[in-house]
């Protein structure tokens, strides 16, 4: 290699050295702004309310409080609060990662009259707001069916399907599976159910985590439904249970923000056990159309 090409050489490698050290502290400065709300929930449950006003603020607390917590549990019905929360979500979970992984095969899969419409009115429902279909199916659940202060309205529409946007998630997964896999297994005699829980399920596991992280994430934020069809304390969720203890405490920032790291700590908990799968789920869906 003659000097100027060496020089051409090591000069680029100087400039993606550069490159990686620009991006990599870009990364860290929009982690940290990402960070920095909830490290302030935090570091605020462990602080006296006096130390919360004080001006200007820090960034950590003058004595770690965790006694702020056990006060909190006094008053927080946390547990209770967790098991219904766990009562809607559960069974939804299941039944929408199920429904929607039939219904993503059978539009990747199947053969059937009427297939593009279907599918056309799956996809464009994923545009209609939520808000446009809510009064509907209130009026539907409560005066129709007459669930009236129950869970079964936040679960039974799992049952349906899981969601359009979940059943497109499945099924352009499923797309990247070769075809030759199913052929070869239908030459072995195998029907469509041996195909779908032999071959197709195996392989889709990382987008089937993401659709029952999606439905977890959803049911724990989803505050205006759980509002609307739960009316008895004794069936509040953990949403429902946090609004109402903030609103009981007032001013008492201290006990409201441990009530908060107690609401949001499960469902981190819950997605960092599924990151993994999260990531690659979401990096190989839509490699194929």
């Amino acid at each position: 290699m003659s000097a100027a090409a060496y020089g051409r050489l090591k000069s680029r490698k100087r400039k993606d050295r550069a490159a990686n050290l620009a991006s990599l502290a870009i990364v860290v400065i929009f982690a940290i702004l990402v960070l920095f709300p909830i490290w302030w929930i935090f570091r605020t449950s462990l602080m006296t309310n006096a130390e919360i006003y004080k001006y200007p603020p820090s960034l950590l607390p003058g004595q770690w409080l965790f006694s702020n917590y056990e006060r909190t549990l006094e008053v927080f019905e946390f547990w209770k609060y967790l098991w219904n929360t766990m009562v809607i979500i559960v069974p939804s979970c299941l039944a929408g990662t199920f429904t929607a992984t039939l219904c993503g095969y059978a539009f990747a899969r199947l053969r059937f009259r009427g297939k593009q419409l279907i599918w056309a009115l799956c996809v464009g429902s994923m545009l209609l707001p939520a808000m446009v279909t809510l009064i509907p199916l209130y009026i539907g659940w409560t005066r129709g069916l007459g669930l009236q202060d129950s869970y079964l309205p936040l679960i039974l529409p799992y049952f349906c399907g899981g969601g359009a946007f979940n059943i497109f998630l499945i099924r352009q997964f499923i797309l990247s599976i070769p075809r030759e896999l199913d052929q070869a297994a239908t030459i072995d005699g195998a029907g469509y159910f041996r195909i779908l829980f032999s071959i197709i399920i195996p392989a889709i596991k990382p987008a089937m985590i993401v659709v029952a992280l999606f439905i977890f994430i959803g049911l724990w934020n989803d505050l205006l439904q759980q509002m609307i069809y739960i009316n008895s304390s004794d069936k509040y969720t953990i949403a429902l249970g946090l609004t109402n203890f903030r609103g009981q405490l007032k001013s008492d920032w201290s006990l409201t923000m441990a009530a908060t790291c107690l609401s949001f700590a499960p469902g981190v908990l819950f997605y960092l056990i599924g990151q993994k799968y999260f990531v690659e789920g979401i990096t190989l869906t839509g490699l194929k159309n």
